[in-house]
């Protein structure tokens, strides 16, 4: 299914514009008329509007809106458009609206190929973005490399991605997946030795992010003598956690470290409350981020422990305004994967603005990669910067939830709660 999007806003305005001079008519237009029968799987404008404008920048994006990545998906979905939707709000990208053309990669990594091809081949986008999963950035980035494009992307941090020679890459976030826990790890090496956790289980999603959170965290676990007790890696599909938690729960580990998505990390959870095994710490990558994490756990939370490249509180320059505009369009303020996918248009559009071009032609799109490569961008989630495979110079934050909340709790210049150790009771 083809979701084309532009904000209600704008087009509002125009037809508001044209209809005030008498030179509107829903025929011959570009807007359909809600009339008349469609295609429902044909270009339809989920924010009211419709038809392509000849002289909007178009942008193609592939996202998992569906199947094991759904989650996550939508909410890089709700980041691209309200980023897209306040661009339009303030004058545009180079004096001209952007326009959105999202498709359904159903979490499919042969799908999201074929979807960039058509986007670039037969939509003839003029930029694109990069979609959720570092299982789906690399072949989207491969189909971007072969057509020349730049492929800015907010959710491929595995360091798989970074070691496929693409030269087109920029991973819009703090830190790829190895350094997610890094402050954590400090934290832990830095307590005597007495009081340090000893043995540690892993359990991780056969994903190249999810693994690579987790097991950047296990190796310098391993490096200060925290001995591996469970080390299981499971597909993306299983919904049945009943043999890992037993394992889990048996080791009777100090730390249980999970390399996952959302639903995975909320089944492996419960089945584990189930046993009643009682880790000191939990940490989790992505999941406890979600909104609905605490009421699917039963608001177990206290104590649990995930990464972030994003808070709401964040002081950088654009970061206010964005909350603000975020929570008026939709009530709530902005996730990290909203904020990485509003990121990805902060980089795109400060290489646009640097370079003064946004088409298809290689001598643009080469211009946006090389300035990039040689400049720093602000954005919501701190200034970037990138080494030449695409990695991000910087650090993600350690958030936990305390007293019902989730807080950051590391670094200490960045704290606004202490951390809890050990974890309390779930």
């Amino acid at each position: 299914m083809i979701t084309s999007t532009r904000t209600t806003r704008s087009i509002r305005s125009w037809v508001a514009v044209m209809a005030a001079g008498g030179l509107l008519t829903l025929a011959g237009c570009g807007i359909d008329d809600p009339s008349e029968p469609g295609d429902a799987d044909a270009g339809s404008d989920s924010t009211g509007g419709g038809g392509a404008d000849e002289e909007a920048i178009q942008i193609g994006i592939s996202l998992p809106l569906t199947g094991d990545f759904s989650e996550p998906g939508k909410g890089v979905q709700r980041g691209y458009e309200a980023w897209a939707s306040y661009v339009n709000d303030n004058g545009g990208l180079l004096g001209r609206d952007v326009e959105l053309t999202i498709l359904d990669d159903q979490s499919n990594a042969d799908r999201v190929a074929s979807d960039y091809e058509k986007l670039i081949n037969q939509d003839g986008v003029d930029l694109v973005f990069g979609p959720f999963s570092t299982r789906l950035v690399v072949p989207a980035a491969q189909v971007a490399l072969d057509y020349g494009f730049l492929f800015v992307e907010p959710a491929g941090a595995a360091e798989d991605v970074f070691t496929q020679g693409f030269t087109n890459l920029f991973y819009a976030a703090p830190a790829v997946a190895q350094d997610h826990y890094n402050y954590l790890a400090d934290y832990i090496e830095a307590m005597p030795e007495a009081e340090r956790p000893q043995t540690a289980a892993y359990a991780a999603m056969d994903d190249p992010f999810a693994q690579g959170t987790a097991y950047g965290l296990k190796e310098r676990l391993e490096a200060m003598g925290v001995e591996t007790v469970v080390d299981e890696v499971y597909p993306p599909n299983t919904t049945d956690f009943s043999s890992i938690a037993a394992k889990i729960e048996s080791s009777d580990a100090d730390i249980l470290v999970g390399g996952s998505q959302y639903q995975d990390a909320v089944n492996l959870i419960i089945a584990l409350q189930q046993l009643g095994y009682q880790p000191d710490l939990a940490a989790f990558s992505t999941a406890p981020t979600n909104p609905e994490f605490a009421a699917a756990i039963g608001d177990k939370t206290e104590g649990i422990l995930s990464p972030t490249g994003y808070t709401p509180e964040a002081t950088y320059p654009t970061n206010a305004e964005f909350v603000e505009y975020f929570n008026a369009e939709h009530g709530s303020e902005p996730t990290e994967d909203e904020a990485n996918a509003w990121t990805t248009g902060q980089v795109v559009a400060a290489a646009v603005e640097g370079v003064g071009c946004a088409d298809p032609t290689p001598e643009c799109q080469g211009q946006l990669i090389d300035w990039l490569r040689n400049n720093e961008v602000d954005t919501v989630v701190g200034p970037l910067t990138w080494d030449a495979e695409g990695r991000p110079q910087g650090a993600h934050l350690i958030q936990q939830y305390v007293d019902g909340e989730i807080t950051i709790v590391l670094p200490d210049d960045a704290k606004e709660a202490d951390f809890i150790y050990p974890k309390p009771e779930w």
